[in-house]
């Protein structure tokens, strides 16, 4: 299947790339079929979860059984274009909570515009070397309100992920700190763009921009046309900027433990 530059809508290949990207947390377990979900084994919502269920009709079991998975890990169910129909009602009228939606971005990379000149001070670097990947991860981990206890095992998991020849970082350093990352997943014909974060006192600066846009640049000198990411709520208003259209979204709900 060929991605067309000018088709931002391609939600197969765009939530191929999501899906596998998360799957790579999944250093404790994965599933990958129709029901789909990655356990981190760490102690973050973000880093457990469920990516897709396909066929509602056990319901009450699967939501038992993947549970049982979770149990003793916070955890999100999300709810995308590749799950049921039914699926967010379903859970609903299961008992789950609805935290929140995280809009499903796209933009054609043959229409990226040039990344802004940053700050003579602020640098954008890829990440290479063990210590550098520590640095990188504290940065994310902080911005993302992540609880610093994990810094250890998510560089592990980090760096040892099954996937890694799809993974580029980008790291924001000034005055010798990283105040701000990114990370391109290259997978199924699609540049995907996570980990954008930036550093509290350094936010509205332009950083998660020009991070966001290393990320597509690289994806398009490495013969990438589209490019995607899930929006934070403050990200939805700064992608449109980039030329970025939403073209769905994922519901995120936590299932209650009995």
């Amino acid at each position: 299947m060929t991605v067309n530059a000018h088709d931002v809508s391609d939600l197969a290949l765009l939530l191929a790339n999501c899906r596998d990207y998360w799957l790579g947390w999944g250093a404790a377990e994965i599933a990958d079929g129709e029901l789909t979900y990655y356990r981190s084994g760490l102690a973050d919502g973000q880093l457990n979860g469920v990516l897709r269920l396909s066929d509602t009709d056990r319901l009450e079991q699967t939501v038992k059984h993947t549970a049982d998975r979770m149990a003793g890990l916070p955890w999100m169910w999300w709810v995308g274009p590749d799950s049921a129909l039914d699926m967010a009602t379903r859970l609903v009228d299961h008992g789950a909570v609805k935290l929140g939606a995280s809009p499903i971005m796209a933009i054609s990379l043959d229409r990226l515009a040039p990344a802004e000149t940053p700050a003579a001070d602020l640098k954008i670097e890829t990440v290479e070397g063990a210590d550098a990947l520590r640095e990188w991860v504290e940065s994310f981990i902080t911005s993302f309100g992540v609880t610093p206890q994990i810094i250890d095992d998510a560089t592990r998991i980090e760096e040892e992920r099954p996937d890694s020849a799809r993974i580029t970082r980008f790291a924001a350093r000034r005055d010798g700190r990283v105040v701000g990352t990114s990370l391109l997943y290259e997978a199924h014909g699609v540049a995907g763009v996570y980990v954008v974060s930036t550093a509290p006192d350094h936010r509205r600066q332009g950083i998660g921009t020009a991070l966001s846009t290393a990320a597509l640049t690289t994806g398009r000198e490495h013969g990438l046309h589209v490019g995607t990411l899930q929006a934070s709520p403050l990200g939805a208003l700064v992608y449109p900027r980039m030329g970025f259209e939403t073209v769905a979204e994922y519901q995120l709900f936590s299932i209650p433990t009995p």
